[in-house]
């Protein structure tokens, strides 16, 4: 018997009974999308980490940190079998170090340093980071309309405003803010300018020592207080994105490191800035501190390796590549525990299609005679109920995925994915290899289900068929 003829005669008999096979058919329908669906949430929080991760220099990006200016150690490694603490600073000698070692495609500074702004009743905590524009540029942020990168060459220190830095903002009289009104500070970053403050020990003591002069010591006092400056800056950008809506540089204030070094070195000249080394006697270390190295491999493949050679100069390194890997692991076990639910399903569909395929032998035993006699072959016979079933599982697995992608697309509407990832990317993705991986599963199900019922036909009597009334 010709393919061509199992698979008019297969078709033909789901035609016959249609209930039935509808039925059968919306069983796997329901248990494919129930699969594919629960599979797709997990993709959708895999997807998420993927695309946080290239705001955050991609998987090509490492971070080196080393000692920091009080003596402490900054620590990022995930390398469970890593003790030893960074025994190094981070200086303009270590970046030039890094920038020399093979597979290294780029290596800039970064120096992080908390700021006071000031702004009518308003205070709040700005933290700085200071950053090349090579670096910045490496972020693929995203400005709001108007916005644009620190300029090196401006002689002023420009900002780039984190969409949630204003939460952080309180009134000065009654110390409440967005966390406890619920409204936002009355201050537009994007054109309002703030009294910025980077000298803030300096900043307090003036404020609980009021009766001390302009230049900070009381009359004839041996003790004086520094009057700090307040520099007036704005913002040349501010990161797209409402108080709710968070991201990796959220509360962070981006800016030129150059410019922003200028700045600390007038506003302390003779003296050491905060978070700066010093010697025994107290006095600035020699070379100026950065808090990490931003540092690109030339390829992915490198990173690991890259990372050894750094962590082997006696600096700590955090890579991107270690955080995607631990978090696959935690992903996969997600993804088989949602489609270990979906599953249930599907094994229910299973079960109806194996109790349809073995009605359709008890009320086809004389078809299957007649067959037997007239010369079909027993392969022949159990091809055709395989065809069956396998019929059942293809179109359920196809109209399974259309319902899939309906459920999903609902669920992208109703719930964005910044409301819970933190990220524009969507709670649940399919991708196509999804959608035919549950195809071809929902096939193999079928033909599973159906193989037993088959193997039935195949051992049934002629002759006792024949006669079967």
């Amino acid at each position: 018997m010709r393919w061509s003829d199992l698979l008019r005669m297969s078709a033909g008999s789901l035609k016959r009974r249609k209930l039935r096979a509808f039925l059968t058919i919306l069983g796997v329908v329901i248990g494919t999308a129930s699969i594919v669906v629960m599979i797709s949430l997990g993709l959708g929080l895999q997807q998420s980490m993927y695309e946080q991760m290239e705001l955050d220099g991609g998987t090509t990006g490492l971070t080196v940190t080393g000692k920091s200016g009080d003596g402490m150690m900054y620590s990022y490694s995930t390398d469970a079998g890593s003790e030893e603490e960074s025994s190094k600073y981070i200086t303009d000698d270590t970046i030039e170090e890094i920038k020399a070692l093979e597979h290294v495609k780029s290596a800039d500074p970064v120096l992080n340093f908390s700021a006071l702004a000031l702004k009518g009743k308003y205070e709040g905590y700005l933290q700085l980071y200071g950053m090349t524009l090579e670096a910045m540029e490496s972020l693929n942020l995203e400005l709001e309309p108007g916005g644009r990168l620190p300029d090196p060459d401006s002689p002023e220190l420009e900002l780039v405003f984190g969409n949630m830095v204003l939460v952080d903002f309180y009134e000065k009289g009654t110390g409440s803010g967005y966390w406890d009104t619920g409204e936002l500070p009355d201050i537009d970053l994007q054109n309002d300018k703030l009294f910025v403050i980077l000298d803030q020990d300096s900043y307090y003591q003036t404020q609980s020592t009021p009766e001390m002069g302009a230049e900070g010591g009381a009359e004839g006092g041996e003790n004086t207080v520094r009057t700090p400056k307040k520099y007036v800056l704005g913002a040349c950008g501010v990161i797209a994105g409402g108080p709710d809506t968070y991201n990796t540089n959220s509360y962070n204030v981006l800016c030129d490191i150059y410019k922003l070094k200028e700045y600390l070195q007038k506003e302390f000249r003779g003296r050491a800035i905060p978070g700066q080394p010093t010697t025994q006697s107290g006095k600035p270390y020699s070379q100026f501190v950065y808090s990490s190295a931003s540092v690109q491999a030339d390829d992915m493949e490198n990173v690991e390796e890259l990372a050894q050679t750094i962590r082997s100069l006696g600096y700590d390194v955090y890579t991107n590549v270690e955080y995607i890997n631990g978090m696959k692991k935690t992903l996969g076990m997600v993804q088989a525990v949602l489609g270990g639910i979906g599953a249930v399903s599907l094994l229910v569909a299973a079960i109806g299609i194996a109790n349809t395929m073995m009605m359709a032998i008890y009320e086809r035993t004389k078809e299957i005679g007649v067959m037997k006699v007239i010369g079909c072959s027993l392969k022949n016979i159990r091809q055709l109920f395989l065809l069956e079933a396998a019929f059942i599982g293809f179109i359920g697995g196809v109209a399974g995925n259309v319902l899939s992608l309906i459920i999903s697309a609902v669920i992208n509407v109703l719930i964005p994915g910044e409301s819970l990832w933190g990220t524009e990317g969507n709670i649940s993705y399919i991708p196509i290899w999804l959608m035919l991986a549950s195809m071809g599963f929902a096939v193999l199900v079928g033909m599973a289900a159906g193989y037993f019922p088959a193997v039935r036909a195949m051992k049934l009597s002629p002759l006792a068929a024949i006669r079967n009334e």
